[in-house]
C-alpha cells in the first residue's frame, strides 16, 4: 500500500512498531522514522493499518499529543463498528478528523492497487482523502463514521461463508465420485462463479494453506460480525454456524489461510480428503 502511494507521487513517512519493517520501505522512497511522534507531527493525513481495534486504540492514544491541528486520521484496519465510532469521537474531541476505511483484496490487491476500500466518515473529509485512497484501490463512501467497518464486516460475512460452502462442494464431489477439479471447472461461468471459488477453490485443490488471510483473523472478523448484528438487533444464523466452524479450527491452525476451512470439514468426515498432495501451511 505504501509503494502504491509512493508510485502516485505522495510523500510518505512510515512508522511501524517493528522498525525494520518501516526501514524496508526506504528503497521505494519512503521516509522511515523510529518514533511514532515523528511520523504524525507534520502530517495532514495519517493512515493506520493495524491488526485489530485495541492496537489501533493504543497507537492513536500514543499519537494524539503529536497530531497536527485538523489532521485527518484514516484507519484502514478491520475493527468493530463501535471502536471506529469511538475513534471518531476521540479525534473529533481534540479538533482532528477521522475516517474508517477498511479494505478487501488481500496482498495481491494491495500490490496491484486494486483494493476495495469501504469508507465511513464526513462527506467533505472523504472528498479530501479520496485521491489518496484511489492510489491504493477503489474507494467508496458508504456512510458516516463506523459505516466502513460495517461494509467490511458484510464483506467478511460473505467471504467466510463462501469459503465454507466451496469446501463443502469440494468434499461432496470427492465423496460422491466426481473429480473436484473438474467439478470446479465445470461450474465456473455459471451462477456459482466467484473469486472465492477461483482463488480459494484452487488453494483447496493444491492444499495450499500458507496464509493470505489467516484463520485467526477470520475468527476475529466473524465475532465482530456477530457483535455488529447484536448491536443492530438482527439474528444471523448462518454466520453463527460459520463462526463455530472457524472457531473449531483456530486452536490447531491459527496461522493457516482461511481456506483451511476444508481441513476442519474433513475432520468431520474421516476418510474423505480433497487432493492427494501434502498440506502446505
Amino acid at each position: 500500500m505504501v509503494r502504491r502511494l509512493l508510485a502516485a507521487g505522495h510523500a510518505v513517512t512510515v512508522w511501524n512498531r517493528t522498525h525494520a519493517k518501516a526501514q524496508a520501505l526506504a528503497d521505494a522512497g519512503a521516509q522511515p522514522v523510529a518514533q511514532l511522534a515523528d511520523a504524525v507531527r507534520d502530517a495532514g493525513i495519517v493512515i493506520s493499518m493495524l491488526e485489530a481495534g485495541p492496537v489501533v486504540a493504543q497507537v492513536m492514544h500514543d499519537a494524539l499529543p503529536s497530531l497536527a491541528p485538523k489532521a485527518l486520521w484514516v484507519d484502514m484496519s478491520s475493527t468493530q463498528q463501535a471502536e471506529a465510532q469511538a475513534f471518531h469521537a476521540l479525534l473529533q474531541g481534540q479538533g482532528n478528523r477521522f475516517i474508517d476505511a477498511p479494505v478487501s483484496g488481500g496482498v495481491g490487491g494491495a500490490a496491484a492497487g486494486t483494493l476495495a476500500i469501504m469508507a465511513g466518515g464526513d462527506v467533505d473529509d472523504y472528498a479530501e482523502v479520496a485521491p489518496v485512497l484511489e492510489a491504493m484501490g477503489r474507494p467508496t463512501l458508504v456512510g458516516p463514521a463506523g459505516s466502513g467497518q460495517v461494509a467490511k464486516l458484510c464483506n467478511q460475512l460473505i467471504v467466510g461463508a463462501t469459503i465454507n460452502i466451496v469446501a463443502e462442494a469440494m468434499l461432496l464431489a470427492q465423496a460422491a465420485g466426481a473429480d473436484p477439479a473438474a467439478m470446479r471447472a465445470a461450474i465456473r461461468g455459471g451462477f456459482a462463479e466467484s473469486k472465492i471459488l477461483d482463488v480459494h477453490g484452487q488453494r483447496m485443490l493444491e492444499r495450499n494453506f500458507v496464509a493470505g488471510g489467516k484463520v485467526a483473523t477470520q475468527v476475529k472478523d466473524q465475532r465482530n460480525i456477530l457483535a455488529a448484528a447484536a448491536a443492530a438487533g438482527v439474528v444471523l444464523p448462518v454466520t453463527a454456524l460459520v463462526t463455530e466452524r472457524f472457531e473449531a479450527l483456530v486452536g490447531a491452525m491459527p496461522q493457516a489461510d482461511h481456506s483451511a476451512a476444508l481441513v476442519g470439514l474433513e475432520e468431520l468426515n474421516p476418510g474423505i480428503r480433497v487432493g492427494s498432495g501434502p498440506d502446505r501451511v
